[in-house]
């Protein structure tokens, strides 16, 4: 199982992260001028996940919210580290280390040098449980690589954590499920778009490009020049 199904406890807590990032403004509706995703996709939504760096508060709160998911999730005493992918899940993983009470590591996009651990930075014995950490996360199949990489070097990696999923790309995780992989999150866009509703972040008239984008993704996408 890649994914685990959200509880109302859960729905709550991804509204509870929509409005933190609403309010940080790390989260933009444009759907009159979409964004081109690095897949070549069309989108009228757009994420910055690293500006929570920058927000106290803001930070404190969400990692308390993601220990919290991580222990109903996965349990209280499964991991041995927390390790951040490369660049953007170093400082999460800093923070969950500390949160869960673990040791910190980071995974390297690619090798630098040589052997199993040419990857990984930090010291991590072999055997030991790792909770790969992210920012975010769109279709799941990119954390492979530092999932892949993490059990090279001997790790027993089998979950992944982000704060954001973006939850509407059909098939999005069928690669994490073959590879038993868990993805574990706070908040995705069907949260933001609830929440946005209900405040006065966006006009009607954004809300309701959005709304069609995550009712069909791709064919809102090849609509508006994307693949």
């Amino acid at each position: 199982m890649a994914i685990i199904a959200r509880s109302d406890e859960h729905k709550k807590t991804g509204e509870t992260v929509a409005k933190i990032l609403l309010e940080i403004e790390a989260i933009n509706f444009r759907p009159e001028e979409p964004y081109i995703l690095t897949s070549g996709k069309a989108s009228p939504v757009y994420i910055d996940c690293r500006k929570l760096i920058s927000f106290n508060r803001a930070r404190r709160t969400v990692m308390d919210l993601a220990k919290h998911q991580i222990q109903q999730d996965a349990g209280f005493e499964v991991f041995d580290y927390a390790a951040g992918g490369e660049t953007a899940g170093i400082p999460y993983a800093a923070w969950m280390a500390d949160q869960l009470e673990a040791s910190m590591l980071y995974v390297r996009k690619k090798p630098k040098g040589f052997g199993r651990n040419a990857q990984i930075e930090g010291h991590m014995e072999e055997g030991k449980r790792v909770l790969l950490v992210e920012d975010l996360a769109t279709d799941g199949g990119s954390k492979l690589n530092f999932v892949n990489a993490l059990r090279n070097a001997g790790a027993h990696c089998n979950d992944a954590f982000v704060v954001f999923f973006y939850g509407v790309i059909p098939g999005a995780l069928e690669e994490l499920d073959k590879e038993g992989v868990t993805l574990h999150y706070l908040c995705n866009w069907w949260d933001v778009l609830h929440v946005a509703e209900k405040g006065d972040y966006f006009t009607p008239e954004k809300i309701a490009g959005v709304k069609e984008f995550l009712e069909d993704p791709l064919g809102w996408s090849s609509k508006h020049g994307g693949e």
